[in-house]
């Protein structure tokens, strides 16, 4: 695959193969001793969802918002920030809490070293899908709202690295979704824009430019909201598969249920 000669670049980091190696097994101690063992999951309740279309998501969770001490989710809102599924399923276990904060402080602590780490992995995922005859995909934002397209080591964002995979999240900066929808951006790295309970704004003009924008509505979802196709965006998570011009409506979980800021609509 395109990859593997794109992966060469890893070794410029290091002065030979023998200390990229030693590296490598240091970000296991680390790992250990913060209480994480990996930095990518193989889904959750609703990413598995995918896996019977033939994908097989791998997600990054980080500590979002500020709960880490370093913010992730510049643009997040009110009603965003207290409706997080953070806490949903094994998220309100402490030690799982405790591995996020740990990822994201690992993440601005050492960037190189964290970027060498994901690297291995998404590797290491794309070999398993293949051995299940699965194609992998990527949602390096589950928790978080970072610029992935901007993350680089070598001057080469993770997107470069493995131009034949697709990634995809949901975002709340409509700076990014702008750039995605112009051509801008990376082609194997798909974009919908979140709606909050104040940039109602900028998603009327991301559906004008043609990206898609996530709502969460309350108890049901309707057929059409200002006018543009509703569809369930909770029967799956593969967004790069939901073509254009759509809003991809999500039931209100967890803590959003007792919203009253807006951001769940109803």
């Amino acid at each position: 695959m395109a990859y593997l000669a794109s992966i060469w670049f890893l070794f410029e980091l290091a002065t030979n193969f023998k200390l990229l190696k030693k590296s490598l097994h240091c970000f296991d101690d680390y790992f250990n001793n913060q209480g994480m063992t990996k930095l990518l999951n193989n889904g959750n309740a609703k990413t598995r969802k995918g896996e019977k279309m033939g994908w097989i998501t791998y997600g990054l969770h980080l500590a979002p918002f500020n709960l880490s001490g370093f913010n992730v989710c510049s643009h997040a809102s009110k009603g965003c920030a207290a409706s997080c599924l953070n806490t949903a399923g094994r998220g309100r276990m402490k030690p799982v809490q405790q591995a996020r904060i740990n990822k994201t402080k690992f993440f601005f602590s050492n960037r190189t070293e964290f970027m060498l780490q994901l690297v291995k992995e998404v590797k290491n995922a794309i070999k398993l899908s293949e051995k299940k005859n699965m194609k992998p995909c990527f949602r390096l934002n589950l928790t978080s709202d970072l610029p992935w397209e901007n993350i680089k080591i070598d001057k080469i964002s993770i997107m470069e690295i493995f131009p034949d995979i697709q990634f995809y999240d949901y975002t709340k900066n409509f700076n990014r979704v702008q750039k995605w929808a112009n051509g801008d951006f990376p082609k194997n790295y798909h974009l919908t824009f979140s709606r909050s309970e104040c940039n109602q704004a900028k998603c009327d003009l991301a559906s004008k430019i043609g990206a898609n924008v996530a709502a969460v509505f309350r108890g049901s979802l309707p057929s059409l909201y200002n006018d543009i196709k509703v569809i369930n965006g909770d029967e799956t998570d593969l967004r790069f598969l939901d073509g254009k011009n759509k809003i991809v409506g999500l039931v209100e979980k967890g803590l959003a249920k007792k919203d009253e800021t807006g951001f769940v609509i109803g």
